[in-house]
């Protein structure tokens, strides 16, 4: 199984290089002025530009109004939509269909039961994306909060198999979140940052590395690692 890599609230060109390099499948571009990780449409659209055509272009946005989503898509024309909010699966199937973008949906899990009625945004949305909810402060963002969820849970309630894991991964536990959750596609954001907002290029490379293992690879470094498995 190959891991599919989303790099998210990528901000800078040398960060996109460094994902595109890497072998990351997605670069994610944020628009939520709250987030440090938030691009302005000008950025953005440089952006989208330079890595048209090498990595799928992934617009996040937070229960934005149709005027910003027309706005990025005239500006910047992502491949994806990433809904990152508290959106409805009737607004899900309304963006898609109103700006005709794939959509990625975020859905926050903080039980087994959110990952239960997941289901309904399975018709609407080409990816559901599970994430961690956000910590209690008031003014907490949505995502890119560096917390996990039990990933357990995603074996055991077995929802559409494409979907994509994120929250609280890095370069050290992705191989372990792969394993036990059984996704084929992973999202990192903060996992991969010096400070907020502050991509590291090593550590994008160094995820990418780690996700794309192949599980012989993998084996054979967990034993140099710690030995044979008896």
């Amino acid at each position: 199984m190959t891991v599919s890599v989303k790099i998210c609230g990528l901000s800078t060109e040398d960060t996109l290089e460094a994902a595109i390099g890497a072998g990351a499948d997605y670069a994610g571009l944020v628009f939520f002025p709250k987030s440090p990780r938030n691009v302005s449409l000008d950025r953005a659209a440089e952006l989208a530009t330079l890595a048209r055509g090498r990595i799928a272009i992934v617009a996040l946005t937070v229960d934005a109004d149709d005027a910003l989503l027309e706005a990025i898509k005239t500006r910047v024309a992502p491949d994806f939509f990433q809904l990152h909010g508290r959106e409805s699966a009737e607004r899900v199937a309304d963006i898609r269909r109103r700006f005709g973008a794939r959509i990625i949906k975020a859905v926050k899990v903080g039980s087994l039961a959110d990952i239960e009625a997941s289901r309904a945004f399975e018709a609407a949305a080409d990816i559901v994306l599970f994430d961690a909810p956000p910590p209690g402060a008031p003014d907490a963002l949505p995502g890119g909060n560096g917390v996990s969820f039990d990933w357990r849970w995603l074996a055991k309630a077995q929802p559409r198999p494409d979907f994509m894991l994120s929250g609280g991964l890095d370069p050290d536990n992705v191989r372990l979140a792969i394993a036990t959750s059984g996704t084929a596609s992973v999202d990192v954001s903060s996992g991969v940052e010096r400070s907020p907002g502050v991509k590291d290029p090593d550590l994008i490379a160094r995820f990418v590395r780690a996700a794309k293992l192949e599980p012989v690879a993998a084996r054979a470094a967990e034993e140099d690692r710690h030995g044979p498995h008896r």
